[in-house]
């Protein structure tokens, strides 16, 4: 799937498990959280892409992404074999829950600063192609949206982890549905998956998928934020 497929379903699956983390997953969300969750949860959706070096979103901020996505090819065996797998979403969660919990604010920052690069690639809110234009504006984009998350959200960042699983597995979730399907028990051999989307950025993806997608995530984000603010004022 494309990058901009990725991030939608990102997107939609942070949008569709908000309202159960509390009960599950423990953490407390609020409408800031769910709304700012949405977008992160976009770009954590590339993160298992960056086994990819020559792939667009691999080259998000230029020469250092690209050597990251080359660290990650190698240590992972080329691009859909580790990072496509359960255990991937898994060391995710774990990473990033030790990184909140153990490195704290300054580790919130650079992730959130990483996901929204991501993000504003993937979702093309940013000048098209490479260069020194396009890897400022992302990194400045990055930098005020982070800035301005920090102040918006000052508090408790427990929901991160979940944040980058949830992402990580609508990825993979979403390349199960491609004809090359996902190792998804990896290092153990074997693929897995069911090909609706018979090639990457043809019409059932651009045309039926995305466009669902996108309307299914800004209708779950009315109903979890702005409608129960909405009862509440009129309630009053």
């Amino acid at each position: 799937m494309l990058g901009h497929s990725h991030a939608v379903s990102g997107a939609l699956a942070w949008a569709a498990t908000a309202t159960v983390l509390p009960e599950f997953g423990g953490v407390a969300l609020g409408p800031r959280d769910i709304l700012v969750g949405t977008l992160l949860t976009a770009g954590a959706a590339l993160v298992p892409d960056l086994d990819h070096p020559d792939s667009t979103i691999a080259n998000f901020l230029g020469p250092p992404s690209e050597l990251l996505a080359r660290v990650v090819s190698f240590l992972s065996g080329g691009h859909r074999h580790g990072t496509h797998s359960l255990l991937f979403i898994a060391l995710a969660w774990l990473g990033t829950w030790a990184g909140v919990e153990y490195l704290g604010r300054n580790f919130v920052l650079v992730t959130v600063f990483i996901l929204l690069a991501l993000a504003i690639r993937a979702l093309h809110l940013c000048p098209p192609g490479n260069g020194v234009k396009v890897y400022g504006t992302i990194g400045t984009l990055s930098l005020v949206g982070t800035f301005a998350v920090a102040n918006w959200l000052p508090g408790v960042w427990d929901w991160l982890p979940w944040s980058m699983a949830i992402g990580c597995a609508a990825h993979i979730l979403g390349d199960c549905l491609t004809d090359r399907g996902c190792p998804l028990l990896w290092p153990v051999k074997g693929r897995f998956g069911i090909p609706v989307v018979s090639r990457t950025g043809n019409a059932v993806e651009t045309w039926v998928l995305v466009p669902l997608m996108t309307v299914a995530t800004l209708a779950l984000l009315w109903f979890t934020t702005a409608a129960p603010a909405a009862i509440q004022a009129v309630g009053y």
